[in-house]
């Protein structure tokens, strides 16, 4: 049996009210108030597409042996890098082996599905097994544009495989059009749209049925036969002319999450899909369409083994973790969007060393370190020799990973003098559950938030940009947990 094995999703935990935009930037269009309602979801400053859909991968895999993962595809229209695997970047991050094929998906929006379709082809062809999907994007409009308002940043992941299926895979139907509905040029940041009446009833209105019947005819089926149907469209008045069309009814429609989240681009689909997962039961049948230069529709069905499943944080755990992002300014600066005077500092020229950035690529990118075989001492960075005083064993190791290990504050300082985007500069250093210790950033938090002996996991994200170069470097950072009601 071929489908998906897991699921997980991210959102980050700042959102943005929309009428803190209209607020701002009204004046330009005033018609832009029909699109103020609710709130988007945005990307820490230093977060992007990799660490998202690294987050949302790491969810997806909780409970499941790296060793198994078969492969790590990515799929996005705004990765940090056009000439660098991406998806090497997640499956370093998850510290899978680096026997397993990896591959990134773009260049439309519905990549994150082709790239769902991918691996569930190479799952019933058997040349790969629990292969992780994962797909987000960090698209921008214009200030003041209509895309400022409907896009949001989040990511979502699935794993496909053979075994302990909980939603079996049926098929798949797919339509290619050269639709331009949204364009970016090669060196353009900027998302464009054509006009709006065009892509809601050229583009959504017709191709979303044309996919969906395409479907329903090869499998023999029909679309009232589907318990959930999960599809993008972030026009209201479409959507409601989509399901009239095709029969659908409103509560078998999944929620785009429009107004809590915002339009996420390629990850879309799979977010929306990893939602629907987490309330389905057996028997329910549930077709998953995605929109962009064409559609992929696919068919699956909930097994009995999804009773067993439980999901370490899901979309839902992500949506309860929130913090109001209550400056616009400070939006556009974290965005890259308006320029930001940081200082002296700020101009210090830090250059990235490939030769060390590979000799290290496993404790940078996986949190990996060493643990002595001989007293069981574990260290980070990893060490030929053991620190522990009483043993000094020399090239007695074996690797550890720590960050699934969480850990504890032993120190932390704010620093109002570091070059910043996000000011105070938080960090300090934070003992592993399980020994050894090592310097962190924090972030998603504040000052208030940081407490020695307080609890931290750690996430995956954007330690350093290199503008002049266009280099992104990664490393973990620690994140307090807070308690719930906190």
């Amino acid at each position: 049996m071929v489908g998906i094995r897991s699921y997980g999703g991210y959102v980050p935990r700042f959102r943005l009210n929309k009428m803190i935009i209209f607020g701002s930037m009204g004046w330009l269009n005033p018609a832009n108030i029909m699109n103020a309602q609710g709130e988007k979801a945005v990307a820490n400053f230093d977060e992007d597409a990799v660490t998202m859909a690294s987050a949302a991968a790491r969810d997806c895999s909780t409970g499941i042996d790296r060793s198994e993962v078969g492969g790590v595809y990515f799929a996005t229209t705004t990765a940090s890098y056009r000439e660098r695997l991406c998806a090497n970047l997640i499956s370093g991050s998850l510290a899978t082996s680096e026997s397993v094929r990896t591959a990134d998906f773009t260049g439309g929006l519905k990549a994150g599905t082709t790239a769902l379709i991918a691996a569930l082809d190479a799952a019933a062809a058997g040349s790969a097994n629990n292969v992780i999907v994962t797909a987000a994007d960090c698209r921008l409009g214009k200030m003041g544009s209509v895309q400022e308002f409907m896009f949001g940043d989040g990511a979502g992941a699935v794993m496909v495989g053979t075994d302990d299926v909980i939603a079996e895979y049926k098929g798949s139907f797919s339509t290619g059009h050269d639709f331009v509905d949204h364009m970016r040029g090669a060196d353009t940041k900027y998302d464009r749209q054509w006009e709006e009446r065009w892509i809601r009833d050229v583009g959504f209105g017709q191709f979303i049925p044309e996919a969906i019947n395409g479907l329903c005819e090869k499998l023999g089926m029909a679309p009232g036969d589907f318990s959930k149907i999960i599809y993008p469209c972030y026009y209201g008045g479409a959507r409601k002319a989509i399901n009239k069309k095709m029969g659908f009814e409103a509560e078998n429609v999944q929620d785009t999450m429009q107004a809590q989240i915002g339009d996420t681009g390629t990850a879309q689909s799979l977010l929306m899909f990893s939602r629907a997962l987490e309330d389905a039961q057996p028997g329910d049948k549930l077709l998953l369409v995605s929109y962009g230069s064409g559609c992929d529709a696919l068919a699956f069905e909930v097994t009995d083994a999804i009773k067993k499943f439980k999901p370490k944080m899901g979309v839902s755990g992500s949506l309860a973790r929130r913090a109001d992002l209550d400056n616009y300014l400070k939006y556009l600066v974290w965005r890259g969007m308006v320029p930001a005077e940081l200082g002296l500092r700020s101009e210090e020229q830090r250059w990235t060393r490939w030769t060390l950035m590979w000799r290290s690529h496993k404790a940078i990118l996986g949190l990996t370190g060493s643990k002595c075989t001989g007293c069981g001492e574990p260290q980070f960075p990893p060490q030929r020799i053991c620190v522990n005083p009483k043993c000094g064993a020399v090239d007695e190791s074996e690797p550890i990973v720590l960050s699934e290990k969480g850990g504890k504050i032993f120190s932390f300082t704010s620093d109002m003098l570091a070059a910043t985007i996000n000011p105070p500069s938080m960090y300090g250093v934070v003992n592993f559950n399980g020994g050894g210790r090592y310097v962190f950033d924090f972030t998603d938090c504040t000052i208030d938030d940081l407490a020695v002996g307080g609890p931290v996991e750690f996430s995956f994200r954007v330690k350093h940009r290199d503008d002049q170069h266009d280099i992104t470097n990664y490393f973990w950072k620690a994140v307090p947990v807070v308690a719930e009601g906190a």
